[in-house]
């Protein structure tokens, strides 16, 4: 199968099942997405989804952020990885906000990358969440499906990024994103994948030449 084909029926399949698939951290406006997915670094969204209703509440804005200190901040994060840290990127990310970017949310990849705790996969996935921007956030989950199912071989983030930006059509490609975080999360899990619930097994490289070694060994004689 051809690459192009293959992701002609990637997008065909999910169009259909998940045409409206969207991040499952909760939020209600820019500010409150940046904070939440600053703080979903290596962890997992149900536990950011478990501490932001107390966060968010203490801290309705970014000024409300910007005026503590972070060992404060701390005390409401203090169950998520790397709460140190995160507690003193999320104040000087509400400072920059409030000082270089007029308290809203910047749409420029480059400008979200400037504030404290915002990488390129953060700073894509505010773009492509807020902006609907064609912008690609490879995480853990996208790039395992990914390069499982054959939309790309790319050895590095960056290079599963850019591939999938080539080859997905523009106006698929913020949505895109949450299909396969969606499929890597609850199917084509890191360990012992869920073939056998996957319904896009006929595109799958990983199901194909795995499926192919289960019948050469269950039946040597169709070498």
């Amino acid at each position: 199968m051809f690459k192009k084909e293959r992701y002609q029926l990637f997008v065909s399949h999910f169009s259909a099942r998940q045409p409206n698939a969207e991040t499952e951290l909760q939020y209600n406006n820019p500010f409150q997405l940046l904070v939440a997915v600053i703080l979903s670094a290596q962890c997992t969204d149900k536990r950011i989804n478990q501490i932001t209703p107390a966060l968010f509440q203490r801290f309705p804005n970014a000024k409300a952020l910007a005026e503590v200190t972070p060992d404060i901040v701390f005390d409401y994060i203090r169950s998520v990885s790397y709460p140190n840290n995160k507690a003193k990127h999320l104040v000087g990310m509400a400072n920059m906000l409030l000082n270089e970017f007029d308290n809203k949310v910047p749409s420029d990849i480059d400008q979200l990358q400037k504030m404290p705790g915002v990488g390129r996969k953060t700073a894509n996935v505010i773009a492509s969440v807020i902006y609907n921007a064609p912008a690609m956030a490879v995480d853990t989950h996208v790039f395992r499906v990914a390069n499982r199912i054959g939309l790309t071989n790319g050895k590095t983030p960056l290079a599963v990024e850019k591939d999938l930006v080539k080859n997905l059509p523009e106006h698929t490609i913020h949505v895109a994103h949450h299909w396969l975080i969606l499929h890597g999360r609850y199917v084509c899990v890191a360990r012992s994948p869920k073939c056998s619930l996957c319904e896009i097994t006929h595109l799958c490289k990983y199901f194909q030449k795995n499926n192919k070694i289960t019948k050469i060994i269950s039946d040597p004689t169709s070498l």
